[in-house]
């Protein structure tokens, strides 16, 4: 109910203050379970998100936050979801596979925690385990300035503008033979590639004038695998939320 309340509020906002521009939204599925993965500079990059697709989002947010009175449970009512960033967490495993198995969107960064604007990092496994486990199509995105707008260790965010790029559903790397933890990291290394195409896209868009083309197919994009199974299991996940 909150979530549905604020949600055009912060769309609004979002737009007025930081001139929010939006590139291929309509690569997400308009229905069935999707997991959206992004670069992560900002604590502006979950409500972004959120706010310019039609559907609801929930995320994933380290659970540190969720021990903060009043805020942790505002939080919570916006669809956040805790991740312990050290160790195993099973717990926050099967929120978002259950999360996921009732065909919602989840937003997770594959990179773990926040960085600096433009500077993408390797991924951790996590990301590409939800995905394989999930059967979810996999749509890669790219935030261009939110680490500018907001950075870590700024006490308020500046005007600065914003644009958030969706590429296509990706068609992941199928396992051939070898230990699942290389499988999920092959599948979290293609979705970084596939964040790197659409940053690679963002800059030379900016250096052609603002010219718009559509997104090219990145390597191995399409339809996405066909669902499996969703499964809980106990075991290091490797995934952090926001940092």
């Amino acid at each position: 109910m909150l979530y549905a309340v604020l949600k055009p509020l912060v769309a609004w906002l979002m737009r007025l203050y930081f001139r929010l521009e939006v590139r291929g939204v309509e690569h997400v599925p308009r229905t069935g379970p999707v997991l959206l993965v992004s670069n992560h500079s900002s604590v502006l990059d979950p409500p972004l998100i959120g706010a310019v697709i039609s559907r609801p989002l929930a995320f994933l947010a380290k659970a540190e936050l969720f021990r903060i009175p009043l805020f942790g449970g505002l939080i919570r009512r916006l669809n956040a979801r805790p991740v312990r960033r050290e160790g195993a967490d099973a717990g926050a495993l099967r929120t978002v596979l259950r999360v996921l198995g009732e065909d919602r969107v989840l937003l997770t960064f594959p990179e773990g925690t926040r960085g600096e604007e433009g500077v993408l990092r390797p991924p951790k496994a996590g990301a590409g385990m939800l995905a394989v486990l999930s059967g979810a199509a996999v749509v890669p995105v790219y935030l261009s300035g939110t680490g500018r707008a907001w950075p870590r260790g700024r006490r308020l965010p500046r005007p600065t503008k914003i644009t958030v790029h969706f590429g296509p559903v990706l068609a992941l790397p199928r396992r051939e033979g070898g230990e699942r933890r290389d499988h999920y990291e092959a599948v979290s290394r293609a979705m970084m590639a596939a964040i790197t195409e659409l940053k690679d896209r963002a800059i030379g868009g900016r250096e052609s004038r603002g010219r718009r083309e559509p997104y090219p197919a990145v390597s191995g994009a399409g339809c996405a695998q066909a669902p499996t199974p969703l499964k809980y299991i106990q075991g290091r996940n490797g995934q952090h939320g926001n940092g």
